[in-house]
């Protein structure tokens, strides 16, 4: 196991694919081991182009999705994908799930941790994500929470971004230049075939954010030439020695 790790709690399983598939790819290259985390699979609400189709069942579903994510990870390098099958519309995550959730972050060791953003009304299921997030995260500091075992630091959690940031209350104060690999998370988006119409939207948003991290690393005056990024939003202080 490297010594480098990072963990992605995602909702549902095509979340870490649309959302931060570049941080991904681009920190597998770098070295890190990347372990995901899909809560659902997305079967009931994100899934809409399987269930028109003629005698579709819930277990066909769920299996489809697992074969669309597990093909995007390999696209983008994930170390481990991990399905914990918790159902969506709504998702809900008990106190088994809870702790087996905690047991992942305190054995990933994650030096920053990635989820949705904190208000979602059009989807609860991706704010209710990061709620269990941060409560997971509290509980694998906590000494007392099966002592012994190797307590969790302070890993920031990034919020990547959602679907309509103005409704989402997500201001980003972090781009990410992903155009390394933009051809991983590019050929891992076209993995999750049951959300096609999701691709050109997903892949503007990459453009944009290129745009974005352009401007903000100098522009005209000698920016780095990025052609896609990613955005996010980091939910502690950051602890530094010169800006």
């Amino acid at each position: 196991m490297s010594e480098k790790s990072a963990l992605v709690i995602s909702a549902h399983a095509a979340d870490f694919v649309w959302r931060c598939g570049g941080a991904i790819a681009l920190h597998a290259e770098k070295g890190y081991d990347v372990t995901v985390v899909c809560l659902s699979f997305g079967e009931r609400g994100e899934s809409a182009k399987l269930w028109k189709q003629q005698g579709m069942t819930l277990d066909t579903v769920k299996a489809e999705r697992a074969r669309e994510a597990e093909r995007a990870a390999s696209a983008l390098g994930v170390h481990d994908l991990q399905f914990f099958d918790l159902g969506d519309y709504p998702l809900r995550v008990g106190q088994e799930a809870m702790d087996r959730l905690v047991d992942v972050i305190r054995a990933v060791q994650p030096a920053f941790m990635l989820s949705h953003s904190k208000w979602d009304p059009y989807n609860t299921d991706h704010m209710y994500t990061t709620q269990v997030a941060l409560e997971a995260r509290m509980i694998a500091q906590a000494w007392g929470h099966k002592p012994g075992e190797k307590v969790l630091g302070a890993p920031q959690l990034y919020l990547f971004e959602p679907h309509q940031t103005e409704q989402m209350e997500w201001k980003p104060d972090i781009f990410l230049d992903i155009s390394p690999v933009w051809d991983k998370k590019r050929a891992a988006i076209e993995c999750m075939e049951g959300q096609e119409h999701l691709w050109t939207y997903y892949t503007n948003v990459a453009e944009n954010r290129g745009n974005h991290f352009r401007r903000n690393s100098g522009g005209q005056a000698g920016g780095r030439k990025a052609t896609h990024a990613e955005g996010f939003q980091s939910v502690f202080p950051r602890t530094v020695d010169e800006l």
